[in-house]
């Protein structure tokens, strides 16, 4: 998979390939600062800053787009707009009560722990789904994508200290 990855963004400047990965849903900053670390041989702090930089403008252009786009989509593409629909359902019931009691608070820590179905682009839909306006979403977002590139930094660091002492 990690090859596969990398292939996509070969050929491309190491800084614009780490930006892009963190760009994508799934890969985000648990994959990009990995691969910029450990195939591309980043400092951590680069491949934190490329990777948050990738990760928020990701987060950007959901929170701009994502209502307006899956509207048409929904309206057109009867079976994305079914996928679509869970995918949302499961966010809005799953992390609502979280949300509500914590705000704020309840973002950033959705974006901020690195585990399959959280991160920015999650936390962008989510920001759109409870109608946290731009100007606000876009900090704690930010803040959230700071804490999991540090924790995945930490994790990618120490597990690759670990390898090369055995």
């Amino acid at each position: 998979m990690k090859e596969y990855v990398i292939d996509m963004v070969s050929g491309l400047p190491p800084e614009v390939a780490v930006f892009l990965l963190a760009m994508m849903p799934i890969i985000e900053v648990r994959g990009s600062i990995p691969i910029a670390l450990l195939s591309y041989h980043m400092t951590p702090l680069l491949a934190i800053v490329w990777s948050v930089l990738g990760n928020i403008c990701a987060g950007f252009l959901v929170i701009v787009m994502a209502l307006p786009v899956m509207n048409w989509v929904i309206t057109h593409i009867r079976a994305v707009g079914a996928l679509w629909e869970k995918y949302v359902h499961r966010l809005e019931t799953k992390n609502r009560a979280a949300f509500e009691k914590w705000g704020a608070i309840a973002l950033v820590l959705f974006v901020a722990i690195p585990l399959p179905m959280t991160g920015v682009f999650a936390g962008a839909v989510a920001s759109t789904i409870f109608r946290v306006p731009l100007k606000r979403a876009l900090p704690l977002l930010l803040v959230g994508s700071i804490i999991a590139s540090v924790i995945v930094t930490f994790v990618t660091l120490g597990l690759a200290a670990g390898v090369r002492t055995l």
